[in-house]
């Protein structure tokens, strides 16, 4: 069966990060047999450029990779944003709709809301199951980065929306998603979920730093989801402590033991991991995340785990007993959550990783699953 999978964000393998979701579950339906069309941005969400064509080898046979003329926009949070997202899902309606190779599935994230509904279109035109993955809340995720006293005000301003989002919700054969959160959001009992997974891939070995020095690390996106302020707030207040950001965005702090690294390869972070004693997750404390990818990554390191998010995130770290959780935004509970993440032995994560993260399995199940 010839499969179609859409997501406009995940980076390739080809751009020197390591293989993100779709990308894993495109390999995953090859491997069960299938052939595999992945549409994609040709502009990357992550560095904010032109893609380069993604080379043969880097593509398993029986999969094909089509970029979709996307617009370009400089900051994560604007209407430059919406109006690409928008011409995306367009022009990958009308491209997808001149195939010949009609698909027996087609499973689009969500977001974009405007790509899921146009994979909607597509599975009536060829006759397709389609499956609505949700990586993340849309539009309740916009509604956060208004200040609280117009809160009210953006609920309202984005319920068009909602209401789309819950028409598709309705309308797919089949909702799947990222964490159990997302279950209440799509209103569907039979919703299934499939944690980001990350393939397992041989550990690093590195000096531990030494001499009581605790080292922090935090990868990925710098944006407002974020809360790196309170992590170098807690840095700054014990000299013990050093913090290591590797990511994407802006970032600047004058703090000797901080240091920014920049976008790292996949092995360049999994070198710095093997140098790290804790991975933080210092998301804020109206995020809409159940569990984030950063999860997947420091488990696969063996990292101990701080993490400012309750729900699934904080029951996974005391369920494995490798991590702690703090206050979001208190960098005295982030020092307590440190100290007692620091009694935890080094490692403890990657059993976690094994039973709840591991890309394998995950993906392979997945494909029986939505084949079912």
């Amino acid at each position: 069966m010839t499969v179609w999978i859409q997501n406009p964000f995940d980076g390739l393998p080809s751009e020197g990060g390591r293989k993100q979701r779709y990308w894993l579950m495109s390999e995953a339906f090859v491997r069960a047999g299938h052939r595999v069309v992945y549409w994609t941005s040709d502009f990357s969400h992550a560095t904010k450029r032109r893609r380069a064509p993604v080379p043969s080898s880097d593509v398993p046979d029986g999969m094909d990779v089509r970029f979709v003329p996307t617009p370009s926009y400089s900051s994560n949070v604007g209407f430059a944003r919406l109006a690409s997202h928008r011409a995306y899902a367009a022009k990958c309606l009308r491209l997808a709709s001149k195939e010949t190779d009609a698909p027996g599935l087609i499973v689009s994230s969500m977001p974009t809301i405007s790509a899921a509904a146009a994979a909607l279109q597509l599975g009536r035109r060829f006759g397709a199951r389609v499956v609505v993955d949700v990586q993340d809340a849309w539009p309740e995720t916009f509604e956060r980065l208004f200040p609280e006293r117009l809160r009210r005000v953006a609920h309202l301003l984005f319920a068009p929306w909602r209401r789309r989002a819950r028409r598709i919700y309705r309308q797919a054969d089949m909702v799947t998603g990222v964490c159990d959160r997302y279950r209440a959001l799509t209103g569907r009992a039979d919703y299934y979920r499939a944690y980001l997974g990350i393939e397992r891939v041989p550990e690093v070995t590195a000096a531990p730093a030494g001499g009581g020095t605790r080292r922090l690390v935090y990868s990925g996106n710098l944006g407002r989801s974020y809360d790196l302020a309170t992590v170098v707030d807690a840095v700054r207040a014990d000299e013990s402590l050093e913090l290591d950001v590797a990511g994407f965005g802006s970032f600047s702090c004058d703090c000797p033991r901080v240091r920014f690294h920049g976008l790292l390869s996949a092995s360049e972070l999994r070198t710095l991991y093997a140098r790290c004693d804790i991975g933080v997750i210092p998301m804020r404390d109206d995020s809409w995340v159940g569990v984030p990818n950063k999860m997947s990554d420091y488990s696969a390191a063996g990292l101990r785990i701080v993490s400012s998010l309750g729900g699934e995130t904080a029951a996974l770290l005391e369920a494995y007993g490798c991590g702690a959780t703090y206050a979001p935004g208190d960098a005295a509970s982030l020092a307590a959550a440190v100290r007692a993440a620091s009694a935890l032995p080094k490692g403890a994560s990657r059993r976690m990783f094994e039973r709840e993260f591991d890309a394998a399995k995950i993906y392979d199940d997945y494909v029986i699953r939505v084949l079912q």
